[in-house]
């Protein structure tokens, strides 16, 4: 890619915060230079990749033309409204989420008058905020700051269940499978022919969703041309549906479980970088 040939360490990036938080959440510092470690990929992306189209796909509004073009407009949910301050009362009918287009993980969930106020009052916090600074995810602070309607697309009061698709060079590796979200929250991580990669747990298999082919190829589609991305995807009344694009996975911050996992993954990143650039020495830091 060549976001790789920045100079190291962009402007506004820090490796001396990036090892404190690394070290915070694993105990260990992250091997920079040569990264071996998803995780120490995740930092090292951080610090040094500032391709110009990260910021398009990361925007929640822009994603929406980009899945649109590539996949259709079926694979989109709908934007309800978009701006950069929610009036005062509810204009929509309950239930419908709010997110900012600027952040991830800020969304909430309205089924009430009460629900609304209470998303007004947390979407202007949103709005003040400049997301991942201090996790130093660059790409977030080039997004415009903004706010988004969309309707729900659960069942009653249980969020649906997210297939988050790992695809290193082109190629859909791993599905981390996320349950109980909004309450237990926790997850279970597949091969593509449904195997489970992840330590054993109270939970069972989920079962297979039937559109898995359709959701991996639409992920290998969208990361055409990334060493990786992850692409988010529900299924919704057994139609796959598009979530959002990822390129810091937990900030590279959540442990990989098993231990082996983060090997194998960031093995898969480095294999998936451009082999002419090895020789100039400008994949790493």
């Amino acid at each position: 890619m060549l976001s790789l040939l920045e100079p190291p360490t962009a402007a506004g990036s820090s490796k001396l915060r990036v090892q404190l938080t690394y070290w915070w959440r694993h105990r260990r510092l992250a091997q920079l230079q040569k990264p071996m470690l998803f995780t120490e990929w995740v930092q090292h992306r951080k610090l040094h990749d500032r391709d110009p189209r990260l910021p398009a796909l990361a925007d929640k509004v822009h994603a929406k033309t980009f899945v649109a073009k590539s996949l259709g407009d079926q694979w989109v949910t709908p934007t309800l409204w978009e701006g950069t301050s929610l009036p005062a009362e509810p204009v929509w009918d309950f239930p419908y989420v709010v997110k900012a287009r600027h952040g991830c993980g800020q969304f909430r969930v309205v089924r009430t008058r009460d629900d609304h106020a209470e998303a007004v009052e947390q979407s202007q916090r949103w709005m003040r905020q400049s997301y991942g600074a201090w996790l130093d995810e660059w790409l977030y602070g080039e997004i415009e700051r903004g706010l988004l309607v969309e309707p729900y697309i659960g069942e009653e009061a249980t969020l649906p269940v997210d297939y988050k698709i790992f695809v290193f060079g082109g190629q859909a590796r791993f599905i981390q499978v996320h349950l109980g979200r909004g309450e237990d929250h926790r997850w279970i991580v597949f091969d593509p022919d449904w195997n489970r990669v992840s330590p054993p747990t109270d939970d069972p298999d989920p079962a297979r969703p039937e559109t898995l082919g359709a959701m991996l190829a639409a992920a290998e589609q969208l990361a055409a041309g990334f060493c990786f991305v992850r692409a988010d995807f529900y299924e919704i009344m057994g139609q796959p549906r598009f979530g959002e694009l990822t390129f810091y996975p937990g900030s590279g911050l959540e442990k990989v479980e098993p231990p082996r996992l983060d090997l194998l993954m960031g093995l898969l990143w480095s294999a998936a970088l451009p082999r002419w650039l090895e020789p100039m020495g400008l994949l790493t830091a």
